[in-house]
């Protein structure tokens, strides 16, 4: 009994070692320093971020609100949904690939994957509660943003929903879907706003017959790029890229399938201001504004104000084009030619978001005599010229426009800035 006592006793004494030991270091300890906020972008430059963790971040330091937050958790899940099925397009009992057998608001035949990719990010959004308007290049006109989900995924009695949202979003869904049948590049481009108070709205003369819904959605629509409060766009590559803007710079995430999350791994692109390489299609140069004809013949053959003679990229889908030149500078351009005098990017949901991610990163976005920015939309699916790119490359561009003495396409360029009569 008494060597059972003793060892019982030494067993508590071993235990106590540790623990007391632990107790005085702790008492010794230096006091933790609380985390600057401002840390935080420098362990994104170190560690793996998630959308999820950057995005509660950013809400915490008063950047965005928790609609913004809720929102991007939606884009972030239907993305994911569209990398998948772009991956899978090409499998043929997938049944992705081809013509839907309808021809869009545009005049476009619409493919499979332009429908589903479309229906796929609508119902996402819808689901936030957060949104009131959305407007798509799918769509004809804009739609309440939560009114309009479908009974058989969401009831119309649930909570979560809203018609109170006070953002609005407007996207192309599958920007670049020609190319998917060949498996190149495409992407999704996105704009949020918020939704202008009623003395703000300017709508166009000619409303046609549309509802009052239906005026009300077009209001909320009918924002110039420079009041977007984020914007962005995926890329579904060889990896799925997702670069985007809170007004506070532009930052980058890789969809990490082996996770499923977006990670951090570029948190601060910048420009470059000016680069070597011109996207654009050629085979249209002889249709061209004179100006821009100039410009690529000029800078083709080392005439430019470098002296440097410009490469030639082009894939042929915006958010491919666009991406690339983020990275490595030089200038992308879309501008009108003699069968498209507006222009064929459109400003609401392609030029405008993109415009706005380009400036973030430090370049500029023009139409050969106007920023993109400024110009009011009079339309939901109106189409603009689109020069953008690192900021001395726009530049240089820009004054061959400066110069032109052509009237009408001074004018037809200006006239782009006045509001809708």
């Amino acid at each position: 009994a008494v060597v059972a006592v003793a060892s019982l006793a030494g067993l508590r004494a071993a235990r106590r070692g540790p623990r007391a030991r632990a107790a005085r270091a702790r008492a010794t300890r230096t006091p933790r320093q609380a985390v600057d906020p401002d840390d935080f972008l420098d362990v994104c430059e170190q560690t793996g971020v998630t959308l999820n963790r950057y995005m509660i971040e950013m809400s915490k330091r008063k950047i965005v609100d928790q609609d913004i937050v809720s929102i991007f958790n939606s884009m972030r899940e239907a993305t994911k949904v569209i990398s998948k099925l772009v991956n899978r397009a090409p499998l043929s009992q997938a049944d992705l690939l081809g013509l839907q057998g309808e021809i869009n608001v545009q005049g476009e035949d619409q493919k499979k994957l332009d429908v589903i990719t479309n229906d796929v990010l609508k119902k996402a959004l819808q689901y936030t509660g957060k949104l009131g308007t959305l407007a798509s290049e799918e769509e004809d006109a804009p739609v309440v943003g939560s009114n309009e989900t479908p009974t058989e995924l969401i009831s119309r009695a649930d909570p979560v929903l809203s018609e109170t949202g006070k953002y609005v979003c407007v996207f192309d869904p599958l920007d670049g879907s020609s190319n998917v049948d060949a498996g190149i590049a495409v992407g999704t481009i996105f704009g949020i706003f918020k939704e202008p108070d009623a003395d703000d709205c300017e709508l166009p003369e000619d409303m046609g017959n549309l509802n009052d819904e239906q005026v009300m959605c077009l209001a909320a629509t009918l924002q110039p790029g420079k009041s977007l409060v984020a914007a962005g766009y995926v890329l579904y590559s060889c990896s799925t890229e997702l670069v985007f803007t809170i007004g506070k710079g532009c930052v980058g995430f890789t969809l990490d399938n082996s996770i499923g999350e977006y990670v951090l791994t570029r948190p601060n692109i910048q420009i470059p201001s000016r680069g070597k390489i011109y996207s654009a299609n050629e085979a249209n140069l002889e249709d061209w504004d004179e100006p821009m004809q100039q410009y690529i013949q000029d800078v083709q053959s080392g005439k430019g104000e470098t002296g440097a003679r410009y490469s030639l990229r082009y894939i042929g889908s915006m958010v491919g084009d666009v991406h690339r030149t983020l990275l490595y500078g030089g200038l992308f351009a879309y501008p009108s030619d003699t069968k498209n005098r507006d222009g064929k990017l459109r400003l609401l949901y392609e030029a405008a978001p993109m415009s706005f991610l380009v400036e973030q990163a430090g370049g500029k976005a023009t139409t050969g005599f106007s920023r993109i920015m400024e110009i009011p939309p009079k339309a939901v699916h109106q189409r603009v010229p689109v020069i953008l790119g690192s900021t001395e490359d726009v530049e240089e561009c820009q004054k061959y426009y400066e110069k032109s003495d052509d009237p009408v396409l001074r004018e037809r360029c200006m006239s782009r800035l006045k509001p809708a009569a």
